[in-house]
């Protein structure tokens, strides 16, 4: 290793002290890519083996121990067959702590379940499926070993899959128009070690379905399930145009809430054109929205979320921006000291079950309207929570796609949501709004990515604007139809939805 030929010092890039220069030369560096090449070569079981390798998520954290994860897919070529693409981590940490090896990594379950992944033939054309590297301070693993959901491994073998796939589909009532396939294909969709999984299962056979599998930890896969089938059930009721997307079933012995494919495109991607459509579409979202705040007492949800937790959880995720830009150090604190002051003297109002993650990426967009997923942060909350990140995310997109007509989006929005809400309410969520903002910078604006700072720098003015917008006492939206839409005439809750055409 040649620190000095790289002109980047590895202590002061894992660090922070070097800046987003440090980190972006870890991610992307050719010192450190060649490393990590090095490495998963010497984990195959043959030479030549490793092919192109693509990094499609990056983390940096500062507490409680600073730590950067990258995710990535590798191509390997293997002979008699087309190859394969495997997803690992990376993370590297200044300090490997001996108790944080034992508790995670270093275990003998590790050890067993490597073993139990070679058996059934999923780790190759691996050999191992970790490395450490120490005068890297670098730890790889790969894909299905992760030691904080021990049932990756049974999930991602074939064999397993159907007998698992046939038990959830007695236990669902037989799961009506879900039709077993006798073998599926096995991808990782997201691999996160000690975050989140997602597998796809794609039949053998002609005709058969693709089903999805989101793994849990503990009982929180059931409870989730509950969760969204009563949601879905009310939505359907009160809501045209939306729907929520039902699980097919669970395999609760390995925390496995099982999903169908989901057709269509995101709402987010018809923001780099929107027109008419687009402010339909997001008309229905903030009705569906307004329908879901009025959903009676939903069973097992955490909460009610506080407004300090929100403030906490900001504070998390943007823990290291300052580090990598220190001129936001200070931006960062005062917009959250000003949503403090501002909270306090605002009208407050009841918690109500609350989506939790809701934005447009969490839509799509089919014939029969839209369909609403990922209700993992569901809970009691204030629902003014739900339309700020709703309106921040709409700001975020316009801003990466560069287009512009924000206002007429979020007026499209506010259209179906407002009729039914206090301004109060709307006057609270843009609070929030500022608040995802800064969130924003810490949690969705990619590390690698070349406008990382002017992003960061664009969304905190955003987030001030808006505060200095109330702290003015002024509102800068109108809740109104924009152009090309019509609000639609709400219906009470409670009356019965009599069905019409899809849109």
């Amino acid at each position: 290793m040649s620190e000095e030929e790289s002109g980047m010092n590895l202590a002061d890039a894992l660090s922070g002290r070097a800046g987003l220069k440090g980190v972006r030369w870890l991610l992307l560096g050719a010192e450190p890519r060649e490393v990590l090449r090095h490495e998963l070569s010497a984990l195959l079981s043959a030479p030549g083996m490793l092919g192109a390798s693509h990094l499609r998520h990056a983390k940096f954290r500062v507490k409680p121990d600073v730590k950067l994860s990258a995710y990535f897919d590798v191509s390997i070529r293997a002979r008699g067959s087309g190859g394969q693409t495997r997803a690992i981590a990376v993370m590297w940490k200044p300090k490997w702590r001996a108790e944080k090896v034992a508790a995670g990594w270093a275990t003998p379950d590790v050890a067993q379940m490597e073993v139990e992944a070679l058996r059934c033939g999923l780790a190759a054309p691996f050999r191992r499926l970790t490395a450490r590297v120490p005068g890297w301070r670098m730890y790889i693993q790969v894909s299905p070993l992760d030691p904080c959901f021990p049932q990756l491994v049974r999930a991602s073998d074939p064999e397993h899959v159907q007998n698992m796939l046939a038990i959830a589909k007695t236990s669902n009532g037989g799961a009506p128009g879900w039709w077993l396939a006798s073998h599926y294909a096995v991808t990782s969709i997201k691999y996160q070690p000690g975050q989140r999984h997602v597998l796809r299962y794609d039949s053998a056979e002609a005709g058969g379905e693709t089903i999805f599998a989101k793994l849990y930890k503990g009982e929180e896969g059931s409870r989730i399930s509950t969760v969204v089938t009563q949601v879905a059930d009310w939505l359907a009721s009160h809501q045209e145009g939306v729907a929520c997307l039902r699980p097919l079933g669970q395999a609760p012995d390995e925390a496995v809430v099982l999903y169908p494919l989901l057709t269509g495109t995101p709402l987010h991607q018809s923001l780099r054109r929107p027109g008419r459509r687009t402010w339909r579409h997001l008309e229905l979202a903030g009705q569906a929205l307004s329908v879901l705040h009025q959903a009676p007492q939903v069973a097992e949800l955490p909460g009610p979320r506080s407004f300090e937790a929100e403030i906490t959880e900001v504070e998390h995720k943007c823990d290291f921006v300052p580090l990598l830009l220190p001129s936001a150090g200070a931006a960062i604190e005062s917009l959250i000291g000003r949503a403090r002051d501002l909270y306090e003297r605002l009208p407050q109002e009841p918690p109500t079950f609350t989506h939790g993650d809701f934005k447009a990426e969490h839509f799509w967009v089919n014939p029969r309207g839209l369909t609403l997923m990922d209700f993992d942060a569901s809970g009691l909350a204030d629902p003014a929570l739900d339309v700020g990140r709703f309106l921040a995310d709409l700001a975020l997109w316009y801003a990466i796609w560069q287009q512009p007509g924000l206002k007429q989006g979020q007026e499209s929005f506010l259209a179906g949501y407002a009729p039914g809400a206090s301004r109060e309410r709307l006057v609270r969520a843009r609070l929030y709004e500022a608040l995802e903002l800064v969130r924003c910078t810490g949690r969705r604006l990619s590390l690698f990515d070349r406008d990382w700072a002017g992003r960061v720098r664009r969304l905190l003015g955003c987030a001030a604007a808006l505060l200095d917008d109330l702290s003015a006492g002024g509102m800068t939206l109108r809740m109104r139809p924009s152009a090309g839409t019509r609000l639609s005439k709400r219906r009470p809750i409670g009356k019965p939805l009599r069905r019409r055409g899809s849109l």
